[in-house]
């Protein structure tokens, strides 16, 4: 019932959306003038219609060139290279590059598409061969795939692991930090030959008992039932998924915003001002910054919910209860992957410590194979995104991959 509303609103916002951006295109020929104040805000408003909405397909990654270290451009490929009815493992090379670090980029599952990442490839490609978890819109995949929970997640990652070769590098980015974490520990004690050179874990929930944020809080307030019985959706008839259970993404993000009310009412009266005023840069970057933030994709149901129940109210990893198949997860196991934690000093989703954790754990790994970097100034995109991503953070990265070959 809760889905099949959504879509019916959707259904007709959609057809006003369109009616708006229609009359935005029309009005911008019109504000080039210097008496076309009334107008400009009239193309203002109708172009803040036409934004508030969800949609449910991903964006394209646009990336087809980089600036390389020394300010030339390069141009970049993108292609798939190994797929699943649940993800496509995309590869991003360049065409002037060969023998470069693999690095698989392991991409939130959690109500986004991984092109949220696209400033985290574009960066990592200065000196890599990027590999991206391109996770699939569960609403688009059909009930006779099967089902997908965290098992299927740490198997995902596994088969990529081995799928890149020896030697590969794993980055993963928030929520994936467990299951990445998980995958090469199975990985150490089945003493696979394709363990990663290197785990990269970056402001993520392994150990959720320290410092809880708002995020942890809620996800631990209501027994596991409470959303099974209240966020659990059944994609409606008409789309491909039909009849699968979902957590949809349009309740995800929507309790994102319910925390940011301000930030985010304040972001769209920036954007219509800077239209009107004739300040397009600062409109467009507000802009690009929601089409990326209103794509959204819906979870299966059953990796949700054990998501929440392992990482959120047993905080498995930690407890040393967590696992894999039946198998207990072992990080001590991990030997031969050097690690490197890196956190946010102000990020209110996953707290300083909670990353971190992840060094305790690996207690099998000699102390010259583990570092942590803690960025002051940033929140949790910015470890990820940004300024201090490209000149602070990453050449710590970049140098952990180097140290680890």
């Amino acid at each position: 019932m809760m889905y099949d509303a959504y879509q019916s609103y959707a259904d007709v916002s959609n057809r006003l959306r369109l009616a708006a951006a229609s009359g935005e295109r029309l009005l911008r020929l019109w504000t080039s003038t210097p008496y076309a104040s009334p107008a400009r805000c009239f193309q203002a408003y109708c172009e803040l219609v036409a934004l508030l909405g969800f949609t449910h397909k991903r964006p394209c990654y646009g990336i087809d060139r980089i600036a390389t270290h020394d300010g030339a451009f390069v141009d970049v490929v993108e292609e798939p290279v190994y797929a699943t009815p649940f993800a496509t493992l995309l590869r991003f090379s360049r065409k002037d590059a060969e023998n470069l670090p693999r690095v698989l980029l392991v991409a939130p599952m959690s109500g986004h598409f991984a092109t949220l990442l696209r400033g985290t490839i574009r960066t990592l490609l200065q000196d890599h061969d990027v590999y991206v978890t391109d996770w699939i819109n569960t609403r688009d995949i059909p009930l006779a795939a099967g089902v997908f929970g965290m098992d299927e997640f740490v198997q995902h990652l596994i088969d990529f692991i081995r799928f890149l070769g020896q030697p590969a590098h794993v980055v993963a980015v928030c929520q994936p930090t467990v299951a990445a974490l998980a995958a090469v520990a199975a990985m150490a004690e089945d003493n696979d030959p394709a363990q990663p050179a290197s785990l990269t874990l970056m402001a993520g929930p392994i150990d959720i008992s320290v410092a809880p944020t708002k995020v942890n809080e809620f996800a631990t307030s209501k027994p596991i039932e409470w959303f099974r019985d209240n966020v659990i959706g059944v994609v409606p008839r008409g789309l491909p998924g039909a009849g699968r259970k979902v957590y949809p993404g349009f309740l995800q993000i929507a309790g994102f915003m319910s925390m940011n009310v301000d930030r985010h009412a304040n972001a769209f009266m920036d954007m219509f001002r800077h239209r009107v005023e004739g300040e397009h840069e600062k409109a467009d970057r507000i802009r690009t910054f929601y089409e990326e933030y209103f794509a959204i994709m819906d979870l299966d149901a059953r990796f949700y919910l054990e998501t929440i129940e392992t990482v959120f109210h047993k905080n498995a990893l930690s407890a040393g209860k967590l696992l894999f198949k039946g198998r207990p997860v072992t990080p001590r196991a991990i030997k031969k992957t050097f690690l490197l934690t890196v956190e946010g000093e102000k990020d209110d989703i996953c707290a300083v410590g909670q990353t971190l954790a992840a060094q305790d754990l690996c207690s099998g790994l000699r102390p010259y194979m583990k570092s942590h970097h803690l960025q002051a100034g940033v929140g949790h995109y910015g470890v990820f995104n940004g300024k201090r991503w490209d000149n602070q953070i990453y050449p710590v990265l970049r140098d952990h991959i180097q140290n680890s070959v």
